[in-house]
C-alpha cells in the first residue's frame, strides 16, 4: 500500500514511466508474437518434428534447390528405408462451374501419401486412396473446410456429390477439418496427381516433396538413404527424348532435406530476427530513459533514504524497496504494452508482405504473455539497479550534509544521468542509420529500370480446359477471340497474352541449345527462362525490340519454328544482340531448330534485386516441343494497357468480354501490374517501415532523455545562473552554455553510435541493395540530423535558463 501511495503521489512521473515502458515492451511483445507464430511454433500436425521437406540440389547446373520429380517420387516410394510416408505436391488453379458464377480457385495437387504424411484426418469422408491416385481412375477431390462452408453451406451430405472442375465431373470424397492448413498455402480444393509410371521420364522437377520420417530416424540418415536411391532412380527411368542419362549425371543430383517448418518459413527468419533486435534496442533506450527518471526521483528522496538508514534500515531493505518500485512500474508498463502489442500485431499483419508464411498462427498467446512478463521483470531490474547501486549504500552523514540548500550539484551527481543520455543517443543513432540504409536500399530498387513499364496495365488469368476447346487450334482461336474483344473495350490501347507476369515469381527454366555453338556430348547446357507470348505482348508490356520483329498470328497459327530471345541471352551466345537474328535454337536435341526473329531488351522477372534472367520467348502453340507433338498453353495471363486499370468498371468490362466468347471461363487473379511490381519490393518496404518506426521511437525517447538532462541541469544550477546573469552574462551566453552541454553529450553518443553501427549494420547486409553497410553518406547525414535535432530539443530548457530572475534564484537558495 505504501508503494502504491508513493507512486500515486507522483502521477506525472508514474504516467511518463509507464507509457515509456509500454512503448518499448509492447513493441517487443508484438514482434515476438510474430516470431513465435512464424518461426518457433511447431507446425499444426501430429509429431511435426518427423515431417521433412524433400528437395534436391543440382550443383552441376548451379541449382541449389531443384525441387522434386515424379521419377524420384516413385523410386523413394519403392526403395526407401527411412520414410514412413513420402509424396509430392504442387500448386494449381482450377475452374469451378455450376455452383454460381464461374470461378477460378486455388487448388493443391497431391499424391495419395501426402495427406496421411501430415496426419490430419478429414472431418468428413476419407483421404485419397492409391486407386484415386491412379491414372484413368474417376476424378475425386477433398474440400477445404472454408470452401465447403462458403459454397456448400456446411452441408454434410456433400460427400459423394459431383462438381464440375475444369469442365469434368469430380466427386467429393472428403472435407478437411476447420483448423487444417496445408503448409503456407490457401487452397480451396485438394486433387490427386494421378501420375502414370509408364510415362514417367527423368527430369520434370516442378514438384515439392514431403515425407514423414520413421520414428527415431534423423535427417542425416534420411539424406544418406536418398543419396543411395538417386543413382537407382537414374537407372530405372528413361530420359526425355533429346536428353541423355549422362546429362542428368552431369547435373550431380544430391539430397537437400530439411525440416518441413524450415521449408515453410523460408528466409523470412533473418528479417524477423533483425526486427526483433531492432525493437530490443528501443527497449534498452526506454530503460535508459526510465533509469534517468528514477535517478532524478531517487535523488529527490536522498535525505529520506539517509534518515531511514540512520534509523536502522539496512541497505538490503532500501535496495529491495527501490527494486520493488521499479519492477512495479515495469509490470504496469508491460500490462499497458500488451494492449499496444495486440493493436500492433493487427497492424503488422496488415502491413506485412503477402509472402509472410503462417500469418494465421500469429496471436497474443501464452508464450507471448510469458515473454512479456519476463521482459517486464528484466527491464524493471535493469533500470532499477542503477539508482540502487548509486544510492542504496551511500554514507548517511554525507547524504545528510548533501541536503544543504546552498550546495550546487557536483559532477559526480550528473555523471550517471549523462552516461544514460549518451547510451540513448548512441542506440538511437544505430537504429536511425539502419533505417537510413534501408531507405537508400528502397530508393536504389526504385531507380532500377525493370525493362518494362508497370503503370497502366491490368492483368488476369484464364484457363481453357479441354472440355471447352478440345484441340489446339480451337483453344488458340478462343484465346485470340478473347484478346480481340478486350481490345475493343473503350480506353484499351493494347493487349497481349503471356504465361509469365514479370515479378510474380512464376515461370520455369530449361536448357537451350544453339545451332552454331555445339555443346559437348552428353553435357547439359545452362538453363534459361521460358516464356510463351502472343503477338502484341511486347508492346503492351512496354518492352523494347532491340533487333528483329515481334511474333505474328501467322507464326502462331502456322506453328512456325520461330523464337525470340532476351538481349542478355543473345550476348551470352553470340556476343551482340543484332547477331542473334537468323540464328537457331532449340530446347531439346531431338526437336527441330527454331529461328530467332527478334531480340527483346532484358527485363527483371524475379524482382529488381535479382539479375534479369536470360530468357527465350516462344509462340503460344508449337509443334514438337518438350516431348509433345503439339504443345499449347491453356492457362495464360492477359495483360491489358489502359488508363482505366484498377477500376471496378474496367474489370467488369473485361469479364463481359471474356464471357461473350465463353460464359464458362472464370476470370481469375485480377491485379494491376503496378501492384505486382510493388509487391516484389514489399519485404524491403516492410523492413524499412519497421526500422523507421523503431528509429523514430528511439529518437523520440532519446531526445526526451536529453531534454530531461538539460532541464534537470537548469533546475540544479539556478543559483549559478542567477549569479552569472547578475554579473552581466547575456541571455545568449546562458543559452549557449546549456546547448553546448547537450551537444557535448550528443557528440559523445554519436561517436559511440557510429562505432557500434559499423559492426551492427553488417547484420543487415543481406537485406541491402546498392548500398554498403558502412555507407559514409548515410552515416554522415544521420549523424548531422541527430545533432541538429539535439540542438532543437535542448533549446527549450536552455531558453528557460536565460529567463531566470537572478533575485528570485538567489532568494530561493
Amino acid at each position: 500500500m505504501r508503494l502504491k501511495r508513493r507512486l500515486m503521489q507522483a502521477p506525472g512521473f508514474t504516467l511518463i514511466t509507464v507509457v515509456t515502458l509500454a512503448l518499448g515492451i509492447g513493441a517487443n511483445s508484438a514482434i515476438f508474437s510474430v516470431i513465435e507464430g512464424v518461426l518457433l511454433k511447431p507446425l499444426p500436425y501430429p509429431h511435426p518434428g518427423e515431417l521433412i521437406s524433400v528437395s534436391h540440389a543440382a550443383p552441376g547446373i548451379n541449382f541449389p534447390d531443384a525441387g522434386s520429380s515424379p521419377f524420384l517420387y516413385f523410386t523413394y516410394r519403392e526403395e526407401g528405408r527411412t520414410f514412413a510416408n513420402s509424396g509430392v505436391w504442387n500448386e494449381d488453379s482450377v475452374s469451378v462451374t455450376g455452383l454460381a458464377e464461374p470461378e477460378q480457385v486455388d487448388a493443391i495437387d497431391v499424391t495419395s501419401e501426402v495427406l496421411p504424411a501430415l496426419g490430419v484426418a478429414p472431418a468428413l469422408g476419407r483421404w485419397f486412396s492409391a486407386k484415386d491416385d491412379s491414372p484413368g481412375s474417376p476424378k475425386t477431390m477433398v474440400l477445404m473446410n472454408g470452401y465447403w462452408r462458403a459454397r456448400f453451406g456446411g452441408d454434410r451430405s456433400v460427400v459423394g456429390r459431383r462438381v464440375i472442375v475444369d469442365g469434368e465431373a469430380v466427386e467429393v470424397i472428403g472435407v478437411m477439418p476447420e483448423g487444417f492448413r496445408f503448409l503456407s498455402e490457401h487452397p480451396s480444393l485438394i486433387l490427386p496427381l494421378q501420375f502414370d509410371r509408364s510415362k514417367t521420364f527423368l527430369g520434370n522437377f516442378s514438384y515439392q516433396g514431403i515425407a514423414r520420417l520413421k520414428p527415431g530416424v534423423t535427417i542425416a540418415q534420411a539424406s544418406a538413404d536418398v543419396a543411395r536411391m538417386i543413382p537407382l532412380a537414374l537407372e530405372k527411368f528413361p530420359p526425355f527424348p533429346g536428353y541423355s542419362k549422362q546429362m542428368f549425371a552431369e547435373a550431380r543430383l544430391a539430397p537437400n532435406l530439411k525440416p518441413l517448418r524450415d521449408s515453410v518459413v523460408g528466409d523470412i527468419g533473418k528479417v524477423l530476427w533483425v526486427l526483433m533486435g531492432t525493437i530490443g534496442l528501443v527497449l534498452l533506450i526506454a530503460c535508459a530513459n526510465v533509469a534517468n527518471l528514477l535517478l532524478v526521483r531517487t535523488e529527490g528522496r536522498e535525505q529520506e533514504l539517509a534518515i531511514r538508514a540512520a534509523l536502522g534500515a539496512g541497505w538490503r531493505r532500501i535496495a529491495g524497496e527501490l527494486l520493488a518500485e521499479s519492477c512495479t512500474l515495469a509490470i504496469a508498463g508491460g500490462a499497458v504494452g500488451l494492449g499496444l502489442a495486440f493493436a500492433g500485431v493487427r497492424m503488422l499483419i496488415a502491413m506485412t508482405p503477402v509472402q509472410l508464411p503462417r500469418l494465421d498462427e500469429i496471436s497474443i498467446d501464452v508464450p507471448v504473455l510469458l515473454f512479456t512478463l519476463a521482459v517486464s521483470l528484466v527491464a524493471g531490474l535493469v533500470f532499477g539497479m542503477i539508482p540502487v547501486m548509486k544510492y542504496a549504500r551511500r554514507q548517511v552523514a554525507g547524504a545528510l550534509r548533501g541536503g544543504g540548500r546552498t550546495l550546487s550539484a557536483s559532477r559526480e551527481r550528473h555523471r550517471a544521468r549523462n552516461v544514460l543520455a549518451i547510451v540513448q543517443i548512441a542506440l538511437a543513432l544505430v537504429l536511425l542509420i539502419g533505417s537510413g540504409l534501408m531507405l537508400r536500399t528502397f530508393s536504389a530498387l526504385r531507380r532500377v529500370d525493370p525493362g518494362f513499364n508497370p503503370r497502366g496495365v491490368q492483368t488476369f488469368r484464364i484457363s481453357i480446359p479441354e472440355t471447352q476447346a478440345q484441340d489446339a487450334t480451337a483453344a488458340i482461336h478462343m484465346e485470340q477471340d478473347i484478346l480481340d474483344r478486350i481490345s475493343q473495350i473503350p480506353g484499351v490501347t493494347s493487349a497481349g497474352i503471356s504465361t509469365v507476369i514479370a515479378m510474380d515469381g512464376n515461370g520455369w527454366r530449361d536448357p537451350i541449345w544453339a545451332e552454331e555453338l555445339p555443346q559437348p556430348a552428353g553435357q547439359l547446357p545452362p538453363l534459361r527462362r521460358f516464356v510463351f507470348v502472343s503477338p502484341g505482348l511486347i508492346a503492351t508490356m512496354g518492352n523494347r525490340l532491340v533487333a528483329g520483329r515481334d511474333f505474328t498470328w501467322t507464326d502462331t497459327y502456322g506453328r512456325r519454328p520461330v523464337a525470340m530471345v532476351s538481349e542478355n541471352l543473345a550476348r551470352a551466345f553470340w556476343g551482340d544482340a543484332s547477331k542473334a537474328i537468323g540464328k537457331r535454337i532449340r530446347e531439346s536435341t531431338s526437336n527441330p531448330w527454331r529461328e530467332i526473329v527478334g531480340v527483346v531488351n532484358d527485363q527483371y522477372l524475379d524482382g529488381v534485386d535479382h539479375k534479369a534472367p536470360a530468357t527465350a520467348f516462344w509462340p503460344l502453340v508449337l509443334n514438337d516441343f518438350e516431348g509433345s507433338k503439339v504443345s499449347l498453353r491453356r492457362s495464360v495471363d492477359y495483360l491489358v494497357r489502359s488508363p482505366r486499370t484498377g477500376s471496378r468498371g474496367f474489370v467488369e468490362d473485361m469479364q463481359r468480354a471474356v464471357w461473350s466468347v465463353n460464359p464458362n471461363l472464370p476470370v481469375a487473379q485480377v491485379e494491376t501490374l503496378e501492384a505486382i511490381y510493388d509487391k516484389s519490393m514489399a519485404r524491403t518496404w516492410f523492413t524499412l517501415v519497421m526500422l523507421a518506426i523503431a528509429g523514430a521511437m528511439a529518437m523520440l525517447i532519446g531526445l526526451v532523455g536529453i531534454y530531461g538532462v538539460i532541464s534537470y541541469s537548469v533546475s540544479q544550477r539556478r543559483r549559478e545562473i542567477g549569479i552569472r546573469i547578475a554579473l552581466g552574462a547575456h541571455s545568449g551566453e546562458v543559452t549557449g552554455m546549456f546547448v553546448k552541454e547537450a551537444l557535448a553529450l550528443a557528440a559523445v553518443g554519436a561517436a559511440c553510435g557510429l562505432a557500434a553501427a559499423v559492426g551492427i549494420t553488417r547484420l543487415i547486409a543481406s537485406l541491402l541493395f546498392g548500398v554498403s553497410p558502412t555507407d559514409p553518406g548515410t552515416y554522415a547525414m544521420v549523424a548531422a540530423g541527430l545533432m541538429i535535432t539535439v540542438i532543437v530539443a535542448s533549446c527549450v530548457p536552455a531558453l528557460r535558463a536565460a529567463r531566470v530572475d537572478p533575485v528570485e534564484a538567489l532568494r530561493a537558495e
